[in-house]
C-alpha cells in the first residue's frame, strides 16, 4: 500500500470537498475509510493499492470534476 496527497487549486466551497470525497470512495483500489478533501488547505489525502490503480488516475477524475490539480506526493 501508498499514500498519495494531491494538493488543489482552492476550493471555494464545503460541498467541492465532499464532492471529491464522494469521488474516491467509487474508486476500486482506495483503502477503505483512508479519503479525506481538506477544504481548508485543499489537499486530499487517501492510501491506495498501486497494482489497481495510480495517482495519475485519480488526478484525471478529479480534473474531470472540474478541479485543477498543482502536485501529487506519493510515499
Amino acid at each position: 500500500m501508498k499514500s498519495a496527497t494531491i494538493q488543489l487549486e482552492t476550493l471555494v466551497c464545503p460541498s467541492c470537498s465532499q464532492k471529491i470525497e464522494g469521488l474516491l470512495k467509487g474508486f476500486d483500489g482506495i483503502v477503505k475509510d483512508t479519503a479525506s478533501v481538506s477544504f481548508n488547505n485543499s489537499k486530499v489525502k487517501f492510501e491506495f493499492d498501486e497494482e489497481k490503480l495510480s495517482v495519475e488516475d485519480v488526478e484525471k477524475a478529479i480534473n474531470k470534476l472540474g478541479f485543477d490539480v498543482i502536485k501529487s506526493k506519493v510515499k
